[in-house]
């Protein structure tokens, strides 16, 4: 009987560890979870936005301000407040002007649990523009504006004006079909949009009034108020889901050379089961 004796080269046999040794250590490692941003929400109640022109259209006075204007996540998340003044040199004869007086304006903005809520509330309030001390350029009777946004769930925004409406000391009964337009002689014109929400697949946003406004009453040494004013309006931004990717680690390629990494174990392990297995092929190729 004739025997072979078959042998592996050892410079071959020492490579073949090497990359069975790579392939143990390519091994699934825990997945790493990515994402899950916190969403956003904020609030306000009063936003407006006016141009003062004093007579002959000498001074520009910009009427910019808001009132309990919230967001989160950061800052201040609740906010509370019944009356607002904003002093402007030169109109009404330097007297702070009360913008909005209100039995109730609050403000609020959540963010919790994967889910980013805001909301506002109004009660009885009035609000004035410079030029127009005793006469209200809107008054409401109960406002309230809301935007949720949860995860996993569609986005929601509703707004609603309940009770009377007055413009320009004109009641109004409002719909939703367009904007409604009150024009006073000698006074001005306001058009107001009522009850605007608007939703996308992550974010929502509800504003119960706006307001464009041109008054012009030329008393009290103002030629014109212009621009838009906002009642309570809301926004919330849906929380990002949270993702999770599986990772895997690969082979160092220059690991022969080097003969060293934090993984140089699980290589020397494979290479070792390798010539263990080798071992018992040649001694039954021998007995053979």
């Amino acid at each position: 009987m004739n025997t072979i004796d078959f042998r592996l080269p050892v410079r071959t046999s020492a490579a073949l560890a090497l990359t069975l040794g790579s392939l143990v250590l390519a091994t699934p490692v825990p997945a790493h979870a990515t994402g899950g941003g916190e969403g956003r929400a904020s609030a306000v109640v009063l936003r407006t936005g006016l141009d003062v022109s004093l007579l002959n259209k000498t001074i520009e006075v910009p009427l910019k301000t808001t009132l309990n204007e919230v967001r989160a996540p950061g800052g201040s998340r609740t906010a509370g407040e019944t009356a607002l003044e904003v002093k402007l040199d030169g109109v009404e004869k330097g007297q702070p002007v009360s913008v909005l007086k209100a039995d109730v304006a609050t403000a609020t903005a959540t963010v919790a649990a994967g889910r980013a809520e805001g909301a506002t509330h109004l009660l009885h309030a009035r609000l004035h523009v410079p030029g127009l001390p005793l006469l209200s350029l809107v008054e409401v009777q109960d406002v309230t504006s809301k935007a949720v946004c949860a995860a996993g769930a569609r986005p929601s925004a509703s707004s609603n004006l309940l009770g009377a409406v007055t413009v320009l000391g004109k009641k109004l009964t409002l719909t939703t079909g367009g904007p409604t337009r009150v024009a006073v002689p000698g006074v001005g014109e306001v058009s107001l949009d009522l009850s605007s929400t608007r939703t996308t697949s992550r974010t929502a946003a509800a504003t119960a009034l706006r307001l464009r406004v041109s008054v012009n009453p030329l008393k009290l040494n103002v030629a014109e108020v212009s621009g838009e004013v906002t009642l309570a309006e809301s926004t919330c931004e849906t929380p990002s889901p949270v993702s999770i990717t599986p990772q895997t680690v690969s082979a160092d390629p220059e690991l022969a050379e080097t003969g060293g990494s934090s993984r140089t174990g699980y290589v020397v392990g494979g290479a070792v089961a390798l010539l263990a297995v080798g071992g018992v092929g040649v001694a039954r190729a021998r007995r053979g």
